[in-house]
């Protein structure tokens, strides 16, 4: 007997999409924090940006919208 939880596409999608779209957010507010005063490793500063700009077009992928 085989164990797991099978879902759609559509659904396994749409939580990727949430997945990337959270990640991004998390690490725009990082960013705009750390324009603000709150200490970030300034490789850290360079890497989020790297991230955010794959996030983005991983999101377009999922069909998701960069606000």
């Amino acid at each position: 007997m085989e164990k797991g939880l099978e879902i759609d596409f559509e659904i396994a999608d749409r939580i990727t999409l949430l997945n990337l779209q959270d990640q991004r957010k998390f690490l725009k507010k990082d960013l705009k924090d750390h324009k603000k005063g709150k200490y970030l490793h300034p490789e850290d500063v360079e890497r989020h940006a790297e991230i955010i700009t794959a996030l983005e077009l991983l999101i377009g992928y999922y069909g998701g919208t960069n606000d």
